[in-house]
């Protein structure tokens, strides 16, 4: 199942890393074990954010997207299920729209 997957990270922490040097290798590692399909870095409500799309097979994968971003950084981590155009046209929407009228 593909997830969207938003972190939020404090200030304290990744600046604290940034000064001793160990904020790149960190997320560098976190990405290298996650393996997200894609990844980018934005703004998270004025805090430093990434924004990943990940394929999760299994529900118990979960922790090891989670966690990295939680102890190397304290990050707030959130997960969204994401679909394609065809998983959304694989729904039967319309089947549901003439169920539920």
């Amino acid at each position: 199942m593909r997830m969207l997957v938003n972190v939020t990270i404090p200030h304290e922490t990744f600046n604290a890393a940034m000064k001793d040097g160990s904020a790149s290798s960190k997320m560098t590692r976190i990405l290298d074990a996650t393996k997200p399909e894609s990844v980018y870095f934005t703004e998270r409500n004025g805090h430093r954010g990434a924004v990943l799309i990940v394929d999760v097979a299994d529900p118990s994968k979960i922790p090891s997207l989670a966690e990295p971003w939680f102890l190397a950084f304290q990050a707030d981590v959130e997960f969204h299920i994401a679909m394609t155009p065809e998983d959304l046209n694989r729904a039967g929407l319309d089947d549901y729209g003439k169920q539920w009228a």
